[in-house]
């Protein structure tokens, strides 16, 4: 006879099947329905790699999709817009202009912008759990190009910085939009243009929107360049060294290392990555036991603490000294330990902080997950379980949540989430590897 448990698991693992069978489109899962009806980069990937121990097929198709929007210049794009209802979502493809410009893919309209390069991770581990090798050793062959050309793209056009780090230029690239470590840099902008309506999900009191926004300036002040690389390393006004970015970028460069025998290439150039951008994050970013945000602009580094802080966590080489003390940080008052459910987007004791506020200070399911793989390959088994008996507490409390209050658990923002709802299925799993 099934346990109670095995039995409740059951039933969460059908409920989110219904979520992402309902938020799929035929080629790609949209995050939620009505409110985001594209297909979101980071999304995607985070569906992909929910999918990855379930279905091969349906996890490839999804990053196949994402990257039918790769730019000729190797930039994987953070939206890729879908026919039906494209002008819905603001910004949509006419504020963009992504088929006026020569590297844009033809025929897709797409943003401008990019997101974390987590795809080659999500890639490792559709071909990890696979059981058709065959399907998903084509799968690899098929991706590796266009994932080396992702890699490409960021060593060379955004290494703003000259050491070896990826410079994000928007804090939607960040994933974490409305994350307080964008204030300062934002704070400096000349802001221009007529007040509009931001369309997106809010967590309490709502994102930003109906007025004049440095968001939408700076995208279309880098529109308005053509897209142009020169222009972001002379002008662009917003260039931020981001630590949950560049360690995402190291993760996949092991993950890239690892494929390359699958796909018939050489592993060094992937190996020889890892370390300049393991050396950056080192030299650039630290500072007082955790990495930091620095403003290439500006100058300086964030003295906000995020749960971005804690990205280069990812690697699994990272010196000793500095996962302990990073570890240290996270399971104290100012993140987890104070929090009734990990892992606050921001730190408690930051003024920023604020429970109800889009990225800073509710829960997310894809960063209690990436935190949570980030415990495992450094043998963390203790902080791993918390992570993710948390992670499964919070939605079977509150459903498929976009977000969740870290206090009560109670959920914020859209309902029926792809990513929480597929990386629900990889937890279920119970288990992790490295």
């Amino acid at each position: 006879m099934e346990s109670r448990a095995a039995v409740d698991d059951a039933a969460l693992g059908r409920e989110a099947w219904a979520v992402l069978d309902a938020n799929w489109t035929g080629s790609a899962t949209v995050p939620a329905p009505g409110l985001y009806p594209h297909q979101w980069n980071w999304d995607s990937t985070f569906v992909a790699i929910g999918l990855a121990r379930r279905d091969t097929r349906r996890a490839g198709t999804e990053l196949l999709s994402l990257m039918a929007g790769q730019w000729g210049n190797g930039m994987v794009p953070h939206i890729v817009f879908q026919p039906v209802r494209a002008e819905v979502y603001f910004p949509g493809p006419s504020v963009w202009r992504s088929r006026e410009h020569r590297s844009a893919p033809h025929g897709v309209g797409t943003s401008g912008l990019t997101q974390p390069p987590l795809q080659a991770l999500a890639l490792w581990r559709i071909w990890r759990h696979a059981a058709d090798r065959d399907t998903a050793a084509a799968l690899v062959r098929r991706l590796y190009p266009m994932l080396v050309a992702q890699h490409d793209y960021l060593a060379t056009v955004r290494d703003l910085g000259g050491a070896g780090l990826a410079a994000i230029v928007h804090p939607w690239e960040s994933g974490m939009d409305d994350s307080p470590v964008w204030d300062a840099p934002l704070e400096a902008l000349p802001v221009t243009g007529a007040p509009y309506r931001r369309a997106g999900g809010s967590c309490g009191e709502g994102r930003p929107g109906g007025h004049h926004d440095p968001f939408v300036t700076l995208a279309l002040r880098y529109r308005d360049s053509g897209y142009d690389p020169a222009y972001l390393r002379d002008e662009h006004p917003f260039a931020v060294e981001d630590p949950m970015f560049n360690g995402i970028w190291l993760a996949s460069c092991q993950a890239l290392a690892e494929l390359a025998p699958v796909a018939g290439a050489d592993a060094g150039p992937h190996r020889a990555a890892v370390e300049r951008i393991r050396a950056g994050l080192l030299e650039r970013l630290w500072a007082d036991g955790l990495f930091r945000v620095r403003d290439l602009r500006g100058g300086g580094l964030s003295q906000v603490c995020t749960v971005g802080c804690f990205g280069p966590l990812l690697d699994r080489e990272l010196p000793a000294d500095r996962v302990a003390e990073l570890v240290g940080v996270l399971e104290s008052a100012r993140f987890m330990g104070a929090a009734g459910y990990p892992v606050p987007s921001c730190e408690i004791r930051a003024q920023q902080f604020d429970r109800s506020r889009y990225w800073r200070g509710p829960s997310w399911v894809n960063t209690n997950w990436l935190l949570r793989r980030a415990a495992a390959v450094h043998d963390l088994a203790g902080l791993a379980r918390i992570l993710g008996a948390s992670t499964l507490r919070l939605v079977r409390q509150a459903g498929f949540r976009e977000c969740f209050d870290p206090f009560d658990g109670s959920g914020r923002g859209s309902r029926d989430f792809s990513w929480s709802a597929a990386l629900t299925l990889d937890l279920l799993a119970d288990t992790v590897e490295e």
